[in-house]
Parts: C-alpha cells; structure tokens; sequence
C-alpha cells in the first residue's frame, strides 16, 4: 500500500528586509566605471559623504577616493566601491545615487528618502531630525 499522507512543511520565518546604505543606478555605476577604467588601483571607489552646510542644513559631497578608512563602511552597489563615513551613514541609509546627463548640465544626484525638504536651488536638504527650518536660498 502507497502512503500518500500529506506531511506539513515548516518554512523558515520571513527575514526583515535589509536596506541598503547606498544604491548607484546603473547610469551612475556606469559613468563611474568610464571614469576610473583606467586606474590601476583595485581599491579605488567612490566616497560618499554629508557635512553641515547650505540652505537646508546638510550638503552632499562625493570624491573618488583611493582606498576606505578603517571608519568606513565600504560597499560594492553595481560592481563600484562605495565609501561612507559612519556620521554619514543615519542621513544616507536608502538612497540612490545617479547619473543624470541633460541639456541644463550632467552630474551625479542623490534620491534621499531621509531628506524631507530641500533648497530651491537643489544643493542643500534637511531631515527631520534637522533643527530649525530651511531658510531662504544663498546659492
């Protein structure tokens, strides 16, 4: 006699999603890539980073840089390096980082979901943890 008898299966619980710190879009990961196929350096990537300033309150700054702090967490978004100092990690966790090339100009954006307002011109952000508000735009 076959025993057909169904036995429960046990899945193993759901893990909570893990955000990432940073994302590069692949336009981003691509021009960064063009920008660096000629270094010899197996290290270099691109560091990103947040540091008190404009309008808002914060400014966004980004370098190549040659190789990660010991204070760094380094990831690797779309075969690229990334670098950000562990300050800058509560104001980056989440956002994307990309390329944009348009009649107005090109250059590297950041999409921050922690940012909840920004200067009119566009180079400085607050979060809501910022004290104060955004004042007028000096740029």
């Amino acid at each position: 006699m076959l025993n057909t008898e169904l036995q429960p299966t046990v899945e193993a619980p759901a893990q909570p999603a893990i955000e990432p710190l940073v994302h590069l879009s692949d336009a981003a990961a691509g021009k960064l890539q063009e920008l660096t196929k000629e270094e010899a350096n197996p290290q270099i990537g691109l560091r990103v980073y947040v540091y008190s300033g404009g309008c808002s309150g914060f400014r966004y700054g980004m370098m190549l840089e040659d190789q990660p702090t010991p204070e760094d967490v380094t990831i690797e978004s779309n075969g690229v390096k990334v670098y950000v100092d562990g300050q800058s990690t509560q104001y980056l966790t989440g956002s994307e980082i990309d390329y944009v090339d348009t009649l107005m100009g090109a250059g590297f954006t950041v999409n921050n979901p922690n940012a909840v307002s920004a200067c009119g011109c566009g180079s400085s952000f607050r979060t809501e943890e910022s004290a104060g508000s955004p004042g007028g735009c000096s740029h």
